[in-house]
C-alpha cells in the first residue's frame, strides 16, 4: 500500500486515511485524506467535510465542511449531495434542495427519495420532480441488480 501511496495513489491514500480515522489517529487521518482529495478523489473530500463537521483531527469548520461536500458532490458523491440537500432546506431554499436530492437519488440515494417523497406530498416539489426522480432512482437500483448479487442475498 505504501508503495501507491508514494505514486501518489489517491484511492490507496484514502484508504490509508480511513484506516487511521478508524483507529481514532486523526492526524494522520487528515493528513492521508487531504493528499487524497488533492489528487482528485471525491470520497475523501466528504471524509474531510465529515472531519471538519465533527472536529475530529481539525478545528470545526463550516466553510470548510460545506466546501469538501460540495467537492464531493460535484465529483458524484451522493450522501454528499443529499447533505448539501439539507443545508438548502434549512435556508428555506426549497428548489435548490429539491435539485440536489433528484441529482443525489438519480445516483441511487435512498434518503434523497425519500426528501422528495416528502417535498411531493407537502406541495414543496412538483409532480413532475417527483416522478422524474423515481424513474431516475428506480434505473439506479436496477443497475445495480445481477443474478451473482440476488444469489450472494440468498446465501446471506
Amino acid at each position: 500500500t505504501m508503495k501507491r501511496i508514494e505514486a501518489n495513489d489517491p484511492a490507496a491514500t484514502r484508504q490509508k486515511g480511513m484506516k487511521c480515522y478508524n483507529k481514532g489517529e486523526y492526524e494522520s487521518a487528515f493528513k492521508y485524506l487531504t493528499k487524497a482529495a488533492e489528487l482528485g478523489d471525491y470520497e475523501a473530500h466528504y471524509h474531510l467535510s465529515r472531519m471538519y463537521r465533527d472536529g475530529r483531527g481539525v478545528e470545526q469548520d463550516s466553510k470548510k465542511e460545506k466546501y469538501h461536500l460540495e467537492e464531493a458532490a460535484i465529483g458524484g458523491h451522493p450522501s454528499a449531495r443529499y447533505t448539501l440537500g439539507l443545508y438548502e432546506a434549512r435556508q428555506f431554499r426549497f428548489d435548490r434542495a429539491t435539485k440536489h436530492w433528484i441529482i443525489s437519488a438519480n445516483l441511487g440515494c435512498d434518503e434523497s427519495m425519500d426528501m422528495i417523497r416528502e417535498f411531493y406530498s407537502k406541495g414543496a416539489a412538483s409532480k413532475e420532480d417527483f416522478a422524474a426522480a423515481l424513474r431516475a432512482h428506480q434505473a439506479s437500483v436496477d443497475a445495480t441488480k445481477s443474478p451473482q448479487r440476488e444469489r450472494a442475498d440468498e446465501v446471506n
